[in-house]
């Protein structure tokens, strides 16, 4: 197994384990996310972590009556979810699922492990996103955390550009490394 499915792993564990800890009654609350209530985040999280994941692992496109889905409405959503990222991280397990270009659409592709990449990064920061505006914790393995790092510090001005991350946050740069990913995402740990 590769050492990005194994970073996938550990963080679709623990964003499964956040959604289980989040109440009907928190859905509507902000999330930190400029704009999204914890409900609108947590439906992007659903989305692009678990079943975009699974999609892009298997060259599809994501279908437009999932991207319009409320899966919060759902009551047992985070269990669905959790099932939903079993089956994404499956598809990654498959050793064709690394290789080449993946179809972004408009004529764009990027290697596969890239996309892992932007999909990791995805599912830490929304999770802890979540972790955070719901008032638990979200923690990553320090190997997962430099991983993350990484990903972040090579992608943080693409991501600006989009407005996907803020200007980079205060940090100590002694910091493990996952606080130091957040913060270079523009969030305050």
């Amino acid at each position: 197994m590769n050492e990005i499915h194994a970073h996938l792993t550990s963080s679709a564990l623990e964003a499964a384990r956040v959604t289980r800890g989040i109440s009907p009654e928190q859905l509507a609350g902000p999330s930190g996310c400029t704009g999204w209530t914890v409900r609108e985040l947590a439906n992007h999280l659903v989305l692009y972590t678990a079943h975009g994941l699974e999609h892009r692992a298997l060259r599809t496109q994501l279908p437009d009556d999932l991207v319009a889905r409320d899966f919060t409405a759902d009551a047992d959503w985070p269990e669905q979810y959790a099932a939903q990222l079993d089956r994404a991280l499956t598809a990654w397990a498959k050793p064709e699922a690394w290789d080449g270009d993946i179809d972004l659409g408009g004529g764009t592709t990027m290697p596969a492990g890239e996309i892992a990449d932007m999909l990791l990064a995805e599912l830490a920061l929304h999770g802890w996103d979540l972790a955070r505006a719901t008032g638990q914790d979200f923690t990553l393995p320090e190997d997962t955390g430099t991983h993350l790092l990484d990903v972040v510090e090579r992608y943080a001005e693409m991501y600006r550009t989009y407005e996907g991350f803020a200007a980079p946050a205060p940090m100590d740069p002694t910091a493990p490394a996952f606080v130091r990913a957040l913060a270079t995402s523009g969030r305050t740990p």
